[in-house]
């Protein structure tokens, strides 16, 4: 990945591993992540970056003011050059780099406190790609009642109607996942997984593509939750 890729993916992994909320897309170049009417973060997409509105109303003005010695001059010349309104400081934050991303998320945490609930680890089954076999639809071990929650929300982010394929698990002798893109790229580097690459995680690892990536499109959080979570390494645990 390139390092606006990078970004992207860890935006997302942060994002949604540490936060259940509404993704409200414009269909362009814009992306909010919203709990309920209260946007959280917005990002708008360009073509060699992407810019952060953070919007800090008087609590988290006074909270990043007692914390300014963890933040670069970087953000600290948008907070200080940043427009205040009625509902807050308004800071739109350009970034191109992993550490600038880095400092975002600390003023997202500032922001809002985290509010998703991981999924158990007891009884986890990992694939090769670093996915959990025991949270996918096709999964054998998976319950009809938990079969039935996440359909209803693939249907949805997949456009498909048809999961009544079974699968043992990665590891198995007879795993099922014929349309994995990562069993075709580790081979070709000499690994026997995708967990052994300096790249990973990466959009190669994950059915999940572009839904890995900052988008612009909509998806509701209890769809991200069963729809998306599951097939993309990492998202579910940070």
């Amino acid at each position: 990945m390139n390092a606006l890729e990078k970004i992207s993916h860890e935006t997302m992994v942060f994002m949604r591993g540490k936060y259940c909320l509404d993704e409200i897309g414009d269909g362009k170049d814009e992306l909010k992540f919203k709990q309920g009417k209260k946007t959280i973060l917005t990002i708008y997409m360009h073509e060699n970056c992407f810019t952060f509105l953070i919007i800090f109303g008087q609590k988290e003005r006074k909270i990043f003011e007692t914390q300014t010695g963890c933040f670069s001059d970087y953000i600290l010349d948008y907070y200080n050059n940043a427009k205040t309104y009625h509902d807050g400081k308004w800071m739109f934050i350009d970034v191109t780099t992993m550490e600038q991303l880095d400092e975002i998320k600390k003023l997202i945490l500032i922001k809002k406190k985290p509010n998703r609930k991981p999924f158990p680890k007891e009884n986890a089954l990992y694939s090769k790609c670093g996915q959990r076999c025991d949270l996918c639809v096709h999964y054998v071990g998976t319950t009809d009642e938990q079969r039935e929650i996440m359909i209803q929300n693939l249907n949805k982010i997949w456009d498909n109607t048809d999961w009544s394929m079974r699968c043992n698990g990665c590891y198995s002798e007879d795993c099922s996942c014929t349309d994995c893109n990562a069993k075709d790229c580790y081979p070709s580097k000499g690994i026997s997984e995708c967990k052994e690459c300096g790249e990973f995680p990466c959009i190669k690892a994950t059915s999940a593509d572009y839904r890995s990536m900052i988008h612009n499109q909509v998806h509701y959080a209890h769809e991200i939750t069963w729809g998306i979570l599951p097939y993309v390494p990492w998202q579910y645990e940070k």
